[in-house]
């Protein structure tokens, strides 16, 4: 079968007024682990074109904030959401983060990051769990005790290192393929809850229940 961009939750994203599919991703993990709460401070790793921002927010409501950070613009304005176009890695993300005037230590980090596809699957595949240790290097950075943190990984034969590495850090790990994943696509989310911080040293203000 020819692929198909515009399939069924494509035109339901357009029709509820989201700018991507992929809200439907986490929206299930969301009903699924009841991640997201009013008043929530969120990290929106690799957040373009925005439609996991869009969700948080409404999930947040107006006492929470998000932070949405991409290679790509975001055209988008939401009241309680900002939006940062850089590369992560070159970002001083604790004075950015203030200066959008998020609460740290943070309760979510999420993160939809994928590579760029090259089509050489081992290439992705590298690339992919690349961003998945960025992402969690900036969740044991910023996030609170007990703080929960998802991320997007292609899978591989880096799956079981990653999930393992996880559950060091996280008292409950979960994985989850969404029904709305597009059936030829290699990705998996974790679902990493209860955070738990290396150091009693580390953000001692942020490791109190």
């Amino acid at each position: 079968m020819a692929f198909n961009p515009k399939d069924y939750y494509f035109k339901k994203a357009k029709t509820e007024n989201y700018a991507a599919r992929s809200i439907f991703k986490l929206q299930e993990i969301d009903e699924r682990f009841k991640i997201l709460k009013p008043g929530y401070q969120v990290l929106d790793l690799g957040a373009a074109p925005g439609s996991w921002s869009q969700y948080a927010s409404e999930k947040v409501g107006k006492a929470g904030k998000i932070l949405g950070i991409d290679l790509q613009p975001i055209q988008l304005t939401i009241s309680n959401a900002s939006f940062v176009c850089a590369d992560l890695r070159d970002l001083n993300l604790e004075e950015t983060i203030e200066t959008h005037g998020i609460r740290l230590p943070v309760d979510v980090v999420l993160s939809d990051m994928a590579p760029k596809t090259t089509g050489i699957r081992i290439t992705d595949q590298t690339r992919s769990v690349e961003l998945c240790e960025l992402a969690l290097a900036t969740a044991e950075k910023f996030l609170k005790q007990r703080g929960t943190f998802v991320c997007k990984l292609f899978h591989s034969e880096e799956f079981e290192g990653f999930r393992n590495g996880l559950r060091s850090r996280f008292g409950r790990v979960e994985i989850l393929r969404p029904k709305s994943t597009r059936k030829e696509s290699k990705e998996i989310f974790f679902i990493a809850t209860l955070f738990q911080a290396k150091t009693q040293g580390a953000r001692k203000e942020g490791l109190t229940s």
